[in-house]
């Protein structure tokens, strides 16, 4: 008997001694700019009930669109855009219904000139020599830029002062750098503390002057048997994350 017990003991000494342990919960997510800070804040408030690793890669949602349709291995994708997870959902690339967690907004952003008191007028200062905004060709918050530009009928005043970033995100950079003296950037990035500190100021630029900024997320086929992607979506949609959105300052659809 004394033989049998000393080796379970040994048995489960090794396993431990060789590291045996269950796999942690870990995600790998792929997000729109906009959401940089809001869900940083969403992923660490999630984490403290919910052990684990919250990886998250910001960009542009039309390229994070063209990266997960090519199997690149994220889990979860929230886009600016809802049109984007709607086509994976059209290429059955999804686990779930797609959760529309909020509405973004644009402003005009700067430090060269008083946004909140001239409005889109400031742009045609001449102290406003140029004007950042998000490349339209895949970026969502580019494209309502553009059609903002169109509704004040200020495109053709400014499109030689227009320069594009990459993202929402790299947008703002230029604007807070002084690689350009005005932009148009997402509500949600312009009340992050990282903008705040720059002592711009800014101009919410009226809903009626774009299309809506609907944003939805889905778990895509990647994230088969991952219950953690199920929990953090699922956390998404409670009052705690809800709070975060919105003091990052995007409204219920």
């Amino acid at each position: 008997m004394n033989r049998i017990k000393f080796s379970i003991v040994g048995f489960v000494m090794m396993i431990a001694s060789q590291g045996y342990a269950q796999p942690s919960a870990k995600i790998l997510i792929a997000a729109a700019s906009d959401l940089k800070f809001a869900l940083d804040s969403v992923a660490a408030t999630f984490k403290k009930n919910h052990p684990g690793t919250v990886d998250i890669t910001y960009g542009s949602s039309g390229k994070l669109f063209e990266q997960i349709a090519n199997s690149a291995p994220f889990d979860i994708f929230f886009s600016a855009d809802i049109t984007y997870p709607q086509q994976l959902k059209e290429k059955q690339l999804t686990l779930s219904e797609i959760y529309i967690y909020g509405k973004g907004r644009i402003v005009l952003w700067s430090k060269k000139i008083d946004a909140k008191k001239e409005g889109m007028n400031g742009l045609l200062s001449p102290v406003v020599m140029k004007i950042a905004i998000a490349n339209p060709q895949h970026a969502p918050y580019g494209k309502r830029a553009e059609e903002a530009l169109d509704y004040y009928k200020m495109t053709e005043h400014v499109k030689s002062k227009l320069v594009f970033g990459e993202n929402i995100s790299q947008t703002a950079q230029f604007v807070t750098s002084g690689a350009a003296d005005a932009g148009i950037v997402a509500l949600s990035l312009a009340l992050s503390p990282n903008m705040k500190k720059e002592k711009g100021s800014y101009f919410l630029i009226p809903e009626e002057s774009h299309k809506p900024l609907e944003q939805g997320a889905v778990i895509t086929k990647h994230a088969q048997g991952n219950d953690y992607a199920k929990a953090f979506l699922d956390y998404m949609k409670s009052d705690a994350a809800g709070a975060i959105l919105r003091h990052f300052g995007f409204t219920k659809p």
